[in-house]
This record gives structure tokens, C-alpha cells and sequence, in this order.
């Protein structure tokens, strides 16, 4: 049945477009209505407005429904991708799918391969243990919570579809509230290409929604840029946010930026949540952090033609240290570069550091570079004369790649992006990291020299295609653990150790 709309919920739905201080520099009008519909089981869904002026992408039909509900057809739109020619290096955009919704309890979704002849489905993450029910070029399956998963058939690296499940928005901001730049449903163009952020202000997209615009966000506190709408055609990066503290980004989708996605530095105490953002021109990384404290990235989507997650110290006119940084409950996948990238930029001059970084709750998806030293689904590429500290990797799951390696972490002095060598790599804890797959490359982890050196480096429950790699066990006794990454370690890393889960245990 369907819910009555509330007048917030009918404002919204209804395209009443307001932005304070901003009327002049939007366009666009109302477009469709959202649905929401609840079940007699109180699961329930609400399908977005279409989105105006976003190319749409007809390999996929999906639909959803409430359990006990009526089936409701998404908008299926286009998502350009990268992919690289390792033999000239050119870079010829890759047509994919995406589409949205929200929901709460558990929800059914239908979703058809047009173009038909499908003979297998795959639901990625391969975490999630998804297994759908399949018929034809139709598979079915449920979610019983928000997800961000991948719908792959017969193995398509583009021609697949991402498919966003967000919760239910809880108290969107209304047109007209205090403080809130609200964008309803429709296309929004400010005149100059810029959305400028002030302090103490909500910027809302609410679903339906479409900005095209830079969001500039500098020298502000406490601000937001929150909701389901779509930054689209960014005309460099999408986002900066740089001196600032307390700012939020939650539940937007970022497409087709000219550069990267997201770019923090010299700011404090910042939240990224299920932000979905995909690239496919140069540079285009999802989210980089310079010289900034006291971030988390949490439940996010990032599809990229440049490293997904990178975090440096100085570069250009960014200055200070990078620390306690957290990325958890993410899915990475790179189409170039790294899923994660650690220190490659810093301060030869005055040395800086990067310091207390955690990922927990990871899957990476893909990742292609046909550049041997620029490969690792974990990179820590570590110049400039930075320190990287006490990192803590938590349960990553990696899936076969197209090409590169699981590991890369190097002291380096790479005259292309440094002015001086890295001053070293120090404590880094690695628990319960997998890969299963055939495709990895030869792993590396390498000190420069003497000064410039690698220690106190400890995985613990290892498990490459299953087996666990310790320096007790699963092994001729003359081998070395790194054998059965494999990996080559050179003589400037001491204090390597593989322990299994019990070992750990022990030594604790």
C-alpha cells in the first residue's frame, strides 16, 4: 500500500527548489515524484525522481519491492569508466550501469540483462555471499540491509551494474529550513560552475537532484553536504574541502568529475559516508587526504581511474602532518593505480608524517596497473623524506584483479613525483587480510637502504586462496613465509613476521 507523504516528503517530491543566497545560480524545474511503498510487513522502498540531464544506460532493467509489495522500475543510468592501454596509454572511456534506491527491513530486486545470453550472474562483493536466483538473462535476490554490490554477468568488467541500497533518509532538511542550500529534484547549473559552502549550513541534494558544479568548502565549521543527489560534471575536481573542521558528506553520488572526487587537506575531525563516486578521465582519484587529522571514511563506493583512497602529507601549498585517519566498511575498486595509496607526497624540506591509519572492514574489488612500480592493491610508496606509522590493516578481503600485485610497500626515491627519499615505513599490523585469486603479481616489500628502511612489519592470518602464511607452518622448514604470498623482501625490512591467528593469540 501506499504511505500518505508527509508535507516534507511532499515538498520534496513535488521539486520545490530552494538554496539560500543561491536563487540566481540555479536552473532547472521538477521532475517525477518519488514512491515510497511499505509492505504489510513493514519492509518498505522509496524509488528517486528521475534524474534530468544524466545520460540513462539501457543494459539493465531493476526492479524492487518490499517484501509482499509491488515491483518498481528504477532509473538505470550511465557510469564512464577507464580503461587504460598499457601498449600506447591511451584512455578510452568504458560505458557501465548504475542506479539507487533507498529502503528499510529486507527488499527483493529483480534485475535483467537486456542484451540477453547471460549465463552466470555474480554478486559482488563476494563477502556478502549473495547468491541469486537466476532465469534466463533475469536474476533475483534480497538485501536485508544497505549495500553497495555489483552486478556482473558472465563476468563483464563494465558492461555490469552498480547498485546503491541506501538506508531510509532520517529528517532531510525541508525548503525553507535554516541554514540548509536545499537542491530538489531537478538539474541546478550555478552560473560560474562553483557551489561555495559557508559555515554552520546544510547543503542537501535531495533524491532527484542533480548539481553540476565544483563545491568549493574552505575556511568553514560545521557544515554538510548531505542526501541522494548526484554532483555531475564537475568542471575540475568535485569537491575540496580544505581549513576546515567538523564537515560531513553523506550519501551523495559523485559522477564524471573532471579530476578527482574528493579531495581533504589541512582539515580536522571530517566524515565521508556512503559517499558512491566514480571517474574515468586522468587523475581521477576518489577521495586523497593531505595534511589532515581526525578523519573517517566509512561505508563508501568508490570506482576510479586513479588511486581510490590516497593519503599524502605536503603538496602544493598543503602543509602538516596526516593522522589518525580511518577508512572501514569501504568497497575499492580501481580501474587505474591503487584501491589504497599511502605517502607517496610530503615535505622534503621539513619532514612530515603519516600516523595512526586504519582500515578495517575492506573489499577490494579490482585493480589494474600495468606499471610494475605503481602496482599494489595496498601501496605504501613512501617519498619525500615522510615516516609512515603505526598502520593497522583489519579484515581486507581482496578478489582476484586484471593485474598488478597484493602488496607493494616500498621506501622509495621516485624523481617523477619526489624531491627526496622516504625516511621509512614503521609498524605496520596486518590482520586477517585474504586474496583469492590467480592474477597477482610477485608482492614486494623493500627498504632503500640502511637509513631508509622497513621494520616491525606483522601479518597475522595471511590467507592467500585459503592457505594461511606463517613462518611456523604449511611450509618446507628452509622456505621462507613471504615464499607463499609470494613476495620479495629485501635486506632493508627487519622484524617481518607471518604469525597464525593462535600465535598472535599467544604472543599477546
Amino acid at each position: 500500500m501506499n504511505t500518505p507523504l508527509s508535507r516534507r516528503t511532499a515538498l520534496q517530491a513535488a521539486g520545490v527548489i530552494a538554496a539560500a543566497g543561491l536563487a540566481s545560480s540555479i536552473a532547472g524545474t521538477a521532475q517525477a515524484t518519488a514512491a515510497d511503498e511499505t509492505s504489510t510487513t513493514g519492509d518498505s522502498v522509496v524509488v528517486h525522481p528521475t534524474l534530468p540531464q544524466v545520460p540513462v544506460n539501457d543494459s539493465f532493467t531493476v526492479k524492487v519491492r518490499p517484501l509482499g509489495g509491488t515491483w518498481q522500475k528504477l532509473g538505470v543510468y550511465l557510469a564512464k569508466l577507464a580503461l587504460i592501454d598499457a601498449n600506447t596509454g591511451s584512455n578510452k572511456a568504458q560505458n557501465s550501469s548504475w542506479a539507487a534506491f533507498d529502503f528499510s527491513g529486507t527488499v527483493e530486486v529483480e534485475v535483467t540483462y537486456n542484451p540477453g545470453g547471460g549465463e552466470k550472474f555474480r554478486i559482488r562483493p563476494d563477502s556478502y555471499g549473495i547468491k541469486p536466483e537466476v532465469l534466463g538473462s533475469t536474476a533475483r535476490f534480497t538485501l536485508d540491509r544497505p549495500r553497495n554490490v555489483v552486478v556482473q554477468v558472465d563476468d563483464k568488467t563494465f558492461d555490469c551494474l552498480h547498485l546503491f541500497a541506501n538506508p531510509l533518509e532520517e529528517n532531510p532538511p525541508a525548503e525553507g529550513d535554516k541554514h540548509v542550500m536545499y537542491f530538489g529534484p531537478g538539474y541546478h547549473a550555478p552560473a560560474n560552475g562553483e557551489l561555495k559552502v559557508p559555515s554552520n549550513t546544510t547543503v542537501y541534494l535531495a533524491p532527484g537532484a542533480v548539481v553540476n558544479a565544483f563545491v568549493d568548502v574552505q575556511g568553514v565549521e560545521n557544515s554538510r553536504i548531505i542526501g541522494r543527489g548526484v554532483l555531475y560534471n564537475s568542471k575540475s575536481g568535485a569537491m575540496l574541502i580544505r581549513k576546515c573542521e567538523n564537515v560531513t558528506i553523506d550519501g551523495i553520488t559523485i559522477l564524471n568529475p573532471r579530476y578527482e572526487n574528493v579531495r581533504v587537506a589541512e582539515s580536522q575531525n571530517i566524515t565521508i559516508k556512503n559517499l558512491r563516486a566514480f571517474s574515468h578521465q586522468g587523475w581521477g582519484d576518489g577521495i586523497q587526504l593531505y595534511c589532515s587529522e581526525n578523519i573517517t571514511v566509512d561505508g563508501c563506493f568508490l570506482r576510479t581511474s586513479d588511486d581510490c583512497v590516497a593519503l599524502y602529507t605536503h603538496r602544493w601549498d598543503f602543509y602538516g602532518d596526516t593522522r589518525n585517519i580511518t577508512v572501514k566498511n569501504c568497497s575499492l575498486w580501481a580501474d587505474v593505480a591503487h584501491p589504497i595509496n599511502i605517502g607517496v607526497h610530503g615535505n622534503s624540506e621539513n619532514p612530515e608524517m603519516l600516523e595512526n591509519l586504519t582500515y578495517e572492514n575492506i573489499d577490494i574489488l579490482d585493480h589494474r596497473e600495468p606499471q610494475v612500480t605503481y602496482q599494489g592493491a595496498i601501496a605504501f610508496m613512501v617519498g619525500d623524506s615522510n615516516i609512515v606509522r603505526d598502520v593497522k590493516f583489519d579484515n581486507v578481503r581482496v578478489e582476484d584483479f586484471r593485474w598488478g600485485q597484493l602488496i607493494h610497500m616500498r621506501v622509495e626515491y621516485n624523481p617523477k613525483y619526489n624531491t627526496s627519499a622516504g625516511r621509512g615505513i614503521e609498524s605496520v599490523y596486518i590482520k586477517d587480510l585474504s586474496y583469492n585469486g590467480k592474477n597477482a603479481d610477485l608482492s614486494i616489500i623493500a627498504g632503500l637502504d640502511a637509513e631508509h628502511a622497513i621494520k616491525d612489519v606483522t601479518f597475522e592470518n595471511l590467507r592467500v586462496n585459503g592457505r594461511v602464511i606463517a613462518d611456523s607452518t604449511g611450509k618446507p622448514r628452509w622456505y621462507l613465509a613471504s615464499d607463499g604470498v609470494p613476495m620479495f623482501v629485501n635486506e632493508h625490512v627487519t622484524n617481518l613476521k607471518f604469525l597464525t591467528t593462535a600465535e598472535a593469540a599467544a604472543a599477546s
